[in-house]
């Protein structure tokens, strides 16, 4: 007897189970059905490599890299099924290969922060003007996901111990993440313009509020931050462009740099701004440690003195 009555309930089980993992996968809600009605209409109720491939190759003008993340899906979902199905193929996973082109982060100096919040207290409605001056600011000097700000509540910043509870993070982990005084500061200075500032009788939990006093749209977040960054002239440096997720590759960056100055064992601390980051592991964070020409030359001096500090030996 079949494990499972139908393809259906296959897919439900390997979704389920995925998600509580901590998996999204958003994309796999509706490839996986997609791909068990092609194996249907190719008379086939078992999965096979070659049904595999041309199902991920739709369309056919689409890019590699669309071809190849189809396949992945299926993959991982064939690895899982096989355990049920023994007649299960499993594309191998060179085929289809394409490499990842990940956007060159931007990374964001001192002065086009302050320049970036400047135009954001500019703007004529003052409470839009506050929740993005606040919003930026939080960002720059935490490292905070966009999402992860946005989903703050009231209730998740804790004054006392001066520090956010970030509920529901990437993978659905939470964490604390310390803050500084003047970053306190401005949070308390937020919420009062905040509650001043709302349309009347509108209630939220939410920390950060739209001009309607509802949860911030991240789309709508990102458009209004790239006009702020347009009106303050911060264009494409190369391939870089200055977008709002690049933030918190600054703040990675911007972190190391200091430790360089400093002179402390960054090897030793990079766990703990991973952890702070809301990284699985320090593999993680390396992602996010975009070599610039300044952290280049702290780095290259440090080698350096390692390097005349320890004994030649013949």
């Amino acid at each position: 007897m079949k494990p499972f009555e139908s393809w259906e309930q296959a897919i439900a089980h390997y979704l389920d189970l995925r998600r509580a993992l901590g998996f999204k996968l958003r994309h796999e809600t509706w490839w996986l059905p997609s791909f068990v009605s092609f194996l249907q209409e190719h008379g086939s109720d078992v999965i096979t490599t070659d049904l595999a491939v041309a199902w991920a190759m739709l369309p056919g003008d689409a890019s590699p890299t669309w071809w190849a993340r189809r396949l992945r899906a299926v993959r991982r979902f064939a690895c899982h099924h096989r355990a049920f199905d023994a007649r299960t193929q499993v594309p191998p996973s060179d085929l289809l290969a394409a490499q990842v082109q990940r956007a060159i982060p931007y990374i964001y100096s001192d002065d086009d922060i302050v320049a970036v919040m400047a135009a954001a207290g500019r703007i004529r409605r003052a409470l839009m003007s506050a929740t993005y001056v606040t919003l930026i600011g939080l960002l720059a000097t935490t490292g905070l996901r966009v999402g992860e700000a946005i989903a703050l509540d009231q209730e998740d910043v804790d004054w006392r111990r001066a520090r956010l509870h970030v509920r529901n993070g990437k993978f659905h982990k939470s964490r604390y993440v310390p803050l500084g005084p003047t970053t306190l500061a401005a949070l308390a200075t937020y919420a009062e313009q905040r509650e001043r500032l709302r349309p009347p009788l509108t209630a939220s939990a939410s920390f950060f509020v739209s001009l309607v006093g509802t949860r911030l749209i991240y789309n709508n977040v990102t458009s209004h931050f790239a006009q702020l960054v347009r009106e303050v002239g911060l264009t494409h440096v190369g391939d870089r462009r200055p977008r709002l997720h690049d933030l918190r590759h600054s703040f990675a960056v911007s972190t190391l740099r200091r430790w360089y100055i400093e002179d402390v064992d960054v090897e030793v601390r990079l766990p703990a701004l991973s952890t702070y980051l809301g990284h699985i592991s320090p593999t993680t964070t390396y992602w996010y440690l975009t070599g610039t020409p300044e952290l280049l030359a702290l780095a290259s001096r440090r080698a350096e003195r390692a390097w005349r500090a320890t004994p030649c030996t013949r």
